[in-house]
Parts: structure tokens; sequence; C-alpha cells
């Protein structure tokens, strides 16, 4: 019938279609065709890869990739692409070295025009001395510079902390270099240089010390910190200074030497209380503050301490410690000259650098020295005041840290004047005192209670290749708050954590499921193994374990 030959011929159609469906596409030739997919070899069959498939994979990997966080000792660094610091004078991370000195001659000519921000910033020098500017510049670093791993403290600088930290003797109002939003003129990043003599081994060298990088985290994305290190590098070799030291919470290529943060509990119950630090097996609150006691004075006392005056020092071990004055410079100076000469990577101060850096300022810098019987300064002790901010928490909003700063000693022994530095840093409101394992530092930290931090500071030279040093041969303490935390990382991984990890990793479980295939399974599995780095921003602060 008619009916019947129609459904016949639809049949036959619909046949002819399935066995010209593999070769869809009509003209098209093997080739062509290959270039829309990939065949992946498996073991037990030949499916084909869709090139969209493969395209999603490599995104989710670079995503996964870049959640992994910095670098935080050698063996993480080894597998890091370092695409910044492969351009600079730098040594790379695997280079042997055994010679000394620089690694790019100084340069006749200097570039004297600034180099290109992204589209819709603009350079600015920052004038300090004003107390606008001063405001935006604390805003910027106290909302967006170091936070520790879990988001819990915050560096709280000073604006009068800032000063001291950025104008020392010699500073140059072009080193203390901005970026501005162009629209609304916003403070959206910093980078600053001081200068230094440091000797290097044998070798003395003018150069600057590199601080306080921050960009702001919406723009971390903008690849901002990488022009900001060319233009201070241009600023300050256009001064005829072509080496820098610069210190990290992260390995970069390549450490000189590496220390680690000590910490000694002067408050346990609000370190506890904060989580800075954590009660350990079998110890109760009660027992921990008792480990930690140290001698109490009266209120009396404390008063007299408040005003600077000596009586409070018969709580301290050490005969003639008291404050020290302007008349000390010249003493301290010496001393502390020296005193650094036995080390490998140490400052070399004039008096107007030391009467900068030592003589005390409230809630900034304190300093004592040891006068003997004669008149004499024989040893001084000093700490600087860094406070941070609690965050998230309902009681305490502020946590009080002395870091120790430069501790001279020739006939006190070192033991006896870190712990009146300690006596000293409790009555005055302190909660934790910070240390590096540097100088003679190891010789009293377990001894003084100390607990050994969660991270490293790793200390770098620009265009200067020597041996690398132990901790215990380095004492440039200038200030050491690690300046890298946003350069040389993947563009996500200042604000990736563990959510965009897992977000990678069900995408890349979702192509597999998709494709059904198993050539991926290795390289999840490898993932998976990796752990999340927290930190996106490099330095860190250092709990108690």
């Amino acid at each position: 019938s008619p009916g019947g030959d129609l459904g016949a011929k639809k049949k036959k159609k619909k046949q002819k279609r399935k066995k010209e469906k593999p070769n869809s596409g009509g003209t098209k030739s093997d080739s062509a065709s290959d270039s829309q997919e990939i065949k992946i070899q498996q073991p037990s069959k030949n499916p084909t890869f869709p090139m969209q498939k493969l395209q999603d994979i490599q995104r989710a990997m670079e995503l996964l990739s870049a959640c992994q966080g910095p670098a935080r000792n050698i063996d993480e660094a080894a597998k890091h692409r370092y695409q910044f610091w492969d351009t600079q004078p730098v040594p790379k991370l695997n280079e042997v070295i055994t010679s000394h000195g620089a690694i790019e001659a100084d340069k006749d000519n200097v570039r004297q025009e600034p180099y290109s921000l992204p589209q819709g910033f603009m350079w600015d020098t920052l004038d300090l001395g004003n107390a606008e500017v001063l405001k935006e510049l604390y805003t910027l670093l106290n909302e967006n510079y170091v936070e520790d791993d879990d988001n819990m403290f915050r560096f709280d600088y000073s604006p009068e902390f800032l000063l001291w930290a950025l104008r020392p003797p010699g500073w140059l109002l072009q080193w203390h270099c901005g970026v501005r939003v162009s629209s609304n003129k916003k403070l959206v990043g910093f980078i600053s240089a001081i200068p230094a003599n440091i000797r290097i081994y044998d070798s003395v060298k003018k150069m600057v010390e590199i601080n306080f990088l921050c960009v702001h985290k919406k723009l971390r994305s903008k690849r901002v910190a990488p022009v900001l290190i060319r233009e201070i590098t241009r600023r300050v070799n256009l001064e005829g200074i072509f080496q820098a030291v610069y210190t990290a919470g992260v390995v970069l290529p390549k450490p000189v030497a590496t220390c680690r943060y000590w910490h000694r509990s002067l408050n346990p119950r609000k370190l506890v209380e904060v989580k800075f630090s954590h009660l350990s097996r079998n110890m109760t609150l009660q027992r921990t503050m008792k480990l930690y006691r140290l001698p109490d004075v009266s209120k009396n006392d404390l008063q007299f301490f408040e005003a600077i005056t000596t009586e409070i020092f018969n709580v301290t071990k050490t005969s003639g410690l008291r404050p020290m004055e302007p008349r000390d410079v010249k003493a301290v100076r010496e001393l502390t000259n020296t005193y650094l000469k036995q080390f490998h990577l140490a400052p070399v101060m004039d008096e107007e650098e030391v009467a900068h850096w030592f003589l005390p300022q409230e809630h900034i810098i304190d300093t004592f020295v040891v006068e003997n019987s004669t008149g004499k300064l024989t040893d001084f002790l000093s700490f600087y005041t860094l406070p941070s901010t609690v965050m998230h928490h309902p009681a305490h909003k502020s946590l009080k840290a002395a870091y120790s700063f430069y501790n001279i000693h020739t006939e006190t022994p070192l033991l006896d004047l870190m712990n009146d530095a300690l006596i000293i840093a409790k009555l005055k409101g302190f909660d934790v005192f910070n240390a590096l394992d540097l100088m003679e530092n190891k010789t009293f930290l377990e001894k003084l209670k100390f607990g050994i931090g969660d991270g490293n500071l790793q200390y770098y030279l620009y265009n200067w290749r020597c041996p690398g040093t132990e901790s215990e041969k380095v004492s440039d303490v200038t200030i050491n708050i690690p300046f890298a935390n946003v350069i040389n990382l993947p563009k996500i991984a200042h604000t990736c954590r563990s959510d965009k990890r897992s977000e990678a990793l069900e995408k890349i479980g979702r192509v597999i499921v998709e494709t059904k295939t198993e050539v991926l399974l290795t390289v999840l599995v490898g993932e998976l193994q990796r752990p999340t780095s927290g930190a996106g921003r490099g330095g860190k602060l250092h709990r108690l374990p």
C-alpha cells in the first residue's frame, strides 16, 4: 500500500543516516576531523576525548595550582615557577654559590621615566610628614598587609611606628612609593626603601632595605606588585645604589639565610583565649600560667616604672640596668659595631642611626643599657613594639607583641640580659615576646621558655651573590617585617583558599565522570594528597606550638 511504501522509505533513510553519522561533516578530511578531538590511549579502550573537555581540565588544573599558595620551604619552592624573579638579578634556587660580588654591574644609564601601571592607576610619592597621607598609609597597611594563615591576627602599625621605620637618617621622599586609583585618588599600593650600610662577609655595601610592599586585596590580580618592585628599584638606582636586602616569610630565589621565629608567652591566659597558643597535653591554664610566671612588682613600683625611674629594677638581675639616654649614643655605637663584626650579615651604623633606632620612644622602641660601677656601658638590650589586631574575638581586640631587636653583651651573660628583657616587657603590658634564632639567640631561647614558631623568615640580597650562611651568623635585625606579600604568585593565589581548591578538584572530577576516562585519576590523587595552603599573602604571624 502507499502508506506501507512510505514507511519503508523512511526506515531506509533513517538507517542510511545512521551509517553516515560516524563520518558527519561530509567533505571534511580525516586530518580536519582529528583537529577537533584528541584520542587518549587507555589500557582497555581508546575513546575519543573532546578538545573542550581537555581545556576544562587545563583551566581546572591551573586553578588548583594557584590554590597551592606560596612556597614555605625549599622543596615546595623547587616546584614553583618564578616568572618575575627569573628576570631579576638574584641567584637561582638551584645555584651553587662560592663567589662574592654583584650579579649585574652598576648601570651608567638608568631609566628616567616611571614604569607603566595598569590602566586606571597612577604613581604618587607619599609625603609622610602630611598627617592625612600618613593616615592613608596606616589604613592601607592595617587593612591589607600581613595576616596569619587563619585570618585571626593582623599587624597593627601605628602612624608613629611607621615614621620611625620609614624615616631613618638618609631617608628620601621618592623612596616612599605609592599607587593610587586615578579616578578617586584612593591609595591602593605601597613599597618603601631606606638606606643602610650592610656588611656581607668582608664587603661593606651602601644599599637599601626594602619593606612594606602592600597591594590592596581587591587589586592583587592586576600584577601591580612586580611593577612596584621595578619602580622602587629604578628610583634607588637613580641615587647610585644597586643592591638591596629584604626579608620574606615565603621562599623566593634565593635565600642567603633562613631564620625561625620563637615566642615567649607573657600573658598565657590571653594568648590561649585568642587562640594564639593552645594548652598542651596534660596542661591546665593554671599550670601554664605558673610555668611562664616572671618576677612581680608592687603597684607603686609599676607607677615608678611608667615614669622611667630606677626603682623598678629591684626585680631585675642585672646591676646598673637603666633606660638608654642621648648621652649613651656614642658608647652604644661602639658596642654595636664591635660586637657585630663576628657576623656574616650585619649593619654598620653611625651615631645618627644609633640615635634613631635605639633611643627609647614610648610604644615604639625600648632600649636599656648596663652601666658598671666605673660609668662604662658594657651591654644593652632592646625590643620594638608591634601590636596585632585580634580579628573576630568578642573580648580581645589587640595583642601587644615585643620584638627582640639588638642585644649586645660584653660582661653580662646574655641569658641574664634577656631574662631582664622579659621582665621589663611583662611589666610594660606586653602579651608575648618574639625573637628570631639569629646572632646568639639560640643560647637562651629554650632556657627562657620560648616556644618555636610555625614559620621561617628568609633573608635575601638583590643584585649580590654570596654563599649562604647560618641563622646564628645573621645580625641584620632592622624591622624584620616580611616585605614579599603579593609578588610572583598566580593571580588567584592571593584570595584562593581551600574552597577554590575544592572547586577545581570538583571540576576535574566532573570531567572524568563525563568522559568515562581514568587517565587523570593518578593526577587527581596526587593533588588530593597535597596540603592546602592557607596563606595567599606571604608573611605570617607565627603562633606558639
